[in-house]
């Protein structure tokens, strides 16, 4: 009789145990089926496909009547090369700093993906960056201003790959080098080169290409100009990762990292330092605000002429406007104060 009862108390138990856990399951799942639904049909039943590439920013430029350049437009200094004049240390320093293994994924390391994603989340802040050279052109060109949660990373993934499919590493490689930012309002290599060195793309040594893709991962915290300790501690790391890569030995990067100069203000190239005038701050005035040359709006009109590659020719003539302010220097001023 004891028996028995045991038997049935035993069983009532389980079976409270087992009503329990159906309970708590039934309740997960009613409580995570509304997001799992949610987050299944997020896309709205629709591929996701890939953008086109928006065309790139160009600078105007303006000349006078004998062909000297005069003035410079731009609101982002973005100066687009083509891959092939971009000299092959220049990519071979990009490569070996930012993606040596560029020519052997599809758009995606996965080593690096899976290595980088375990360590940021063992830590409360970001690590290891993953990104490849194609990752970032999917960033740089498809996903600004979108919030950088789980689905960001996703969707970057699926760029990246579809990206490879549709270019060739070479399309793939010219528009990383166009669009990647270097801080101080130099976007893409060329205007990198300028910005920092004072030199066009072609002039860049191997070791100042290095420099450069060092800054890409965070253009403000490694700004030589305003953060230069950090920005010398950036570019160990960069000789560092040379040293791995097998460009440089151990003394030699000591040496460079010894000897290179910080790059200290902001430049450009020497025969490129225009200085403003009156007649072209009022070519600019007539562009903008007092013809539709360009547009028939403001938006249009400053759109064109900052971003849109012009080359005007001005009937401006060099020795005759030399004569002329040359003249007014020798004339006495008027009563009223007129030139």
């Amino acid at each position: 009789m004891i028996g028995t009862v045991r038997q049935l108390s035993w069983i009532a138990r389980l079976a409270l145990v087992v009503a329990a856990g159906a309970l708590l399951t039934t309740g997960v799942v009613v409580g995570i089926a509304p997001r799992v639904w949610h987050a299944t049909n997020a896309h709205d039943e629709r591929p996701v496909a890939l953008p086109a590439f928006a065309p790139l920013a160009q600078r105007s430029y303006v000349y006078d009547v004998a062909g000297n350049e005069i003035a410079v437009f731009e609101q982002e200094n973005s100066q687009p090369i083509e891959l092939d004049d971009v000299p092959r240390r220049v990519i071979k320093a990009f490569l070996a700093v930012e993606d040596a293994a560029f020519y052997e994924h599809d758009g995606v390391n996965v080593r690096s993906f899976i290595r980088a994603t375990l360590s940021n989340f063992a830590s409360d802040a970001p690590q290891q960056g993953a990104s490849t050279i194609t990752m970032q052109v999917v960033k740089n060109d498809f996903l600004g201003g979108l919030e950088r949660d789980g689905r960001y990373k996703l969707l970057q993934v699926h760029y990246a790959l579809l990206l490879e499919r549709a270019y060739s590493k070479e399309v793939i490689l010219q528009r990383y080098l166009n669009t990647v930012f270097f801080g101080n309002n130099a976007y893409g290599i060329q205007a990198g080169a300028e910005t920092y060195f004072g030199k066009t793309t072609g002039e860049l040594t191997f070791t100042e290409a290095a420099f450069l893709a060092g800054l890409v991962r965070s253009p403000s915290g490694y700004d030589p100009i305003n953060e230069p300790e950090r920005s010398r501690a950036r570019f160990a790391q960069v000789l560092d990762r040379l040293v791995d890569e097998g460009y440089y030995t151990e003394r030699q990067a000591e040496r460079i990292g010894d000897d290179f100069v910080l790059p200290e203000r902001v430049t450009t190239i020497p025969e490129r330092a225009n200085v403003r005038t009156y007649y072209t701050e009022a070519l600019r005035d007539y562009l903008l605000n007092r013809s539709d040359i360009l547009g028939e709006t403001p938006e249009e009109r400053s759109s064109v002429l900052y971003r849109g590659g012009l080359r005007i020719h001005t009937t401006l003539d060099p020795v005759l406007q030399l004569h002329a302010e040359n003249a007014r220097n020798i004339v006495p001023d008027t009563p009223q104060g007129f030139d």
